[in-house]
């Protein structure tokens, strides 16, 4: 059944299972979780009836909580990016059009802030002690108050949540989610990563996006599961937390990845428990692919997905990984995918005009996807070609059907007529031993157009030893390498889903060019 009644049933059978336990030690049973989100929905209901939530938590119980509450009372909430101004944060939630706010002890600065700016009817503050405002309500108290078994009447095309685009080249975009591809979503990730009651998942990526919710934290509750919730990634602990609690299953994206190997350089850590890693959000190296591999473990699944898209496009089995590292595999089992010639963002694609095996182009999808935009109808006009799905990714299959995600389509760079994908050339120079991370812009340049440039974080490669490794480099074409680089010992500017944020590293480094 796709809604919340998915989770009732898993509520009733595995009633005194652990479903949560917080960094900190707190836990929850699914009878405790599936009674107190009972209890929130009726403390919801009786302040605002049929009115929508927002949402400014960290990983924590009331994350969880406040989610699934939405899912019994049928009105979305709308998970906010606790990394977000105040500015932007009071914009989503007039777009979400809520009429409460949940915050916790973490976000109450910004929260009062943002409640400054807001006429909002409820707001509820799920941190230790009682509100510092007499406006705020305390969220324990709320749920306390509340009593008896929340009667909830809705179907599976209610609504459950409203998230927002990571907004890493533009304002980020509300999506509007309904329980139907929700739990589709969530029952596509248990069927390819073969969930099970005893499965242990840590949660370390943010909770508001997508692929953490519909694609980690959904699954496993669908299931019986266990969640470890860590309120914000730290490597080290990621690491304790899997030790500590016999982990199995850790989400994690790229950049994350090489934070938790580093980490794992210099301490002590019994992964033994750990099975599956799940990766995506970034093109994933075939380099990273191995480490993981040989010092976490062999079960690395590669997948790749898109807020619009809600479920996951595609996945790669370990086996596929083994093979052939990096591909994200063939599409997922409500996906349909073709790769058709590439145009320009503000350019319309021919869905029909699919490109031959190793060729580049515009990747297209055709599934459970979502209807549009809350916010933006001059975003959405240009999201679907037909019933395609735009992606704006660009990508190749290779002669296997393997899928490989080679660049965002904006990205794209034109040097002396020939196109140019950074994430190409930032693959080959991630490869040199010397290379911690690299990223590639296009720079004006009177001869070329654009000449491609190089952003390289490292303690001790010369510029010089970097231009002869690309120019001997077998796998990249002479006019894709770098002609100028910078080379530099602070991290790249990224989001918090590990996208490099060119547009800052560009005026960084290159704005007075």
């Amino acid at each position: 059944m796709q809604d919340f009644r998915a989770f009732e049933r898993v509520a009733a059978r595995y009633e005194d299972r652990e479903a949560i336990v917080t960094e900190a030690g707190e836990t929850r049973t699914y009878g405790e979780l599936d009674g107190r989100t009972d209890a929130l929905a009726s403390a919801i209901d009786d302040r605002i009836g049929d009115g929508r939530t927002a949402s400014l938590l960290r990983n924590g119980a009331p994350a969880i909580e406040t989610m699934l509450a939405a899912q019994k009372r049928g009105r979305a909430n709308a998970q906010l990016s606790f990394r977000g101004a105040a500015g932007e944060l009071r914009r989503m939630i007039r777009t979400a059009d809520a009429e409460a706010l949940v915050f916790d002890e973490y976000n109450r600065e910004m929260a009062h802030e943002v409640l400054d700016g807001l006429d909002l009817d409820v707001a509820l503050y799920a941190g230790d002690g009682e509100p510092k405002r007499e406006s705020v309500e305390s969220y324990r108290s709320a749920i306390e108050a509340a009593g008896g078994p929340y009667e909830s009447t809705v179907d599976r095309s209610a609504e459950t949540g409203i998230l927002y685009t990571s907004g890493s080249t533009s304002a980020p975009k509300a999506v509007l989610e309904d329980q139907r591809r929700v739990w589709l979503g969530s029952s596509q990730v248990v069927m390819e990563l073969s969930l099970d009651p005893n499965d242990v998942a840590l949660v370390t990526t943010p909770w508001y996006h997508d692929v953490t919710t519909v694609a980690w934290i959904y699954p496993h509750l669908q299931v019986g599961a266990t969640l470890v919730l860590q309120p914000e990634f730290v490597p080290s602990k990621a690491l304790h937390l899997i030790d500590e609690h016999d982990v199995t299953g850790l989400l994690a994206v790229p950049a994350q990845l090489e934070s938790v190997l580093e980490a794992r350089n210099s301490d002590s850590y019994d992964l033994s428990s750990l099975s599956y890693v799940r990766t995506g959000g970034a093109v994933v190296s075939p380099s990273l692919v191995e480490r993981v591999r040989e010092r976490m473990t062999e079960g690395v699944y590669n997948t790749y997905g898109l807020t619009e898209g809600i479920s996951n496009l595609t996945h790669a089995y370990p086996e596929e990984q083994e093979e052939n590292p990096g591909t994200v595999g063939q599409a997922s089992f409500n996906w349909e995918l073709r790769v058709v010639q590439a145009v320009e963002p503000d350019e319309t694609p021919d869905p029909e005009a699919v490109v031959d095996r190793g060729e580049r182009g515009e990747l297209l999808g055709r599934g459970p996807c979502v209807d549009g935009y809350l916010d933006s109808p001059e975003a959405e006009d240009a999201l679907f070609v037909g019933d395609w799905l735009r992606t704006m990714d660009v990508a190749r299959v290779d002669r296997n059907g393997g899928l490989h995600i080679v660049d965002r389509v904006d990205n794209m760079l034109i040097s002396g007529g020939e196109n140019v994908y950074p994430q190409e050339v930032e693959l080959v120079l991630g490869d040199h031993s010397a290379v911690e991370e690299a990223a590639v812009v296009g720079v004006p340049d009177e001869e070329w157009g654009e000449r491609v440039a190089a952003v390289v974080v490292s303690n001790d490669a010369a510029p010089e030893e970097l231009d002869r490794y690309c120019l001997n480099h077998g796998d990249l074409a002479d006019f894709k390498r770098p002609r100028s680089y910078v080379v530099t010992a602070d991290p790249l500017p990224r989001s918090d889903t590990g996208t490099v944020l060119r547009e800052e590293l560009f005026e960084r480094y290159f704005g007075s060019d």
